[in-house]
């Protein structure tokens, strides 16, 4: 869709993208991209799978975390949406009427695709640092890394790189371990090096 350049976008502008796209407004601009592929969509529920047990329904885990998987998030004049986000308990007591969030979240997780890399890594970051998003991970499933970041100071410090079949163990996840293979469920497992 093609917007008028003088003006900003519009939530009326988001809502006629079609249903096929992800609609976002990043610095006044509409910007869109196709559903996730099924390498993404299966990392995406898998790294799901693996927090929400121990962090919202506290098996194995401290509990006091609520997940959505792609919400829509009000932040400032952005809107935006991850892949995944988190929030801590005392900060979302209870979920809007709304079809989107403007609490900020406490985590977010983007998985990079060829058609999102630029976008995640550039503007949607900026976004959240601004928005005071605490942690965010970005997860890629062609070479199979994640990526864990903190804020600091507004500026993303690179905590930890994890790649191969790495035991993931970083923050605000860190109170547990999972291997980061499971992320890609239908690769077969590494074999050790002999």
């Amino acid at each position: 869709m093609q917007l008028d350049h003088e003006r900003e976008a519009t939530y009326e502008d988001l809502m006629a993208v079609p249903e096929h796209l992800v609609a976002e407004i990043l610095y006044g601009r509409l910007v869109t991209h196709p559903r996730p592929a099924p390498p993404h969509a299966m990392a995406a529920l898998s790294l799901g799978d693996e927090l929400v047990g121990p962090f919202q329904k506290s098996r194995g885990g401290p509990g006091g975390w609520i997940f959505m998987v792609e919400p829509e998030l009000h932040l400032g004049r952005h809107i935006v949406v991850p892949d995944l986000a988190g929030w801590r308990k005392e900060r979302l007591t209870t979920l809007p009427e709304t079809a989107w969030i403007d609490t900020s979240p406490d985590w977010v997780c983007e998985i990079i695709s060829p058609k999102t890399e630029k976008r995640d890594r550039g503007a949607k970051r900026a976004i959240y640092a601004d928005a005071g998003v605490a942690h965010l991970w970005l997860v890629d499933p062609r070479p199979k890394v994640l990526e864990a970041f903190s804020l600091r100071d507004r500026n993303w410090l690179l905590e930890q790189t994890f790649t191969g079949d790495d035991d993931v163990a970083a923050p605000p996840f860190d109170a547990i371990t999972f291997k980061l293979s499971l992320l890609w469920p239908l690769d077969p497992p590494e074999q050790p090096e002999t």
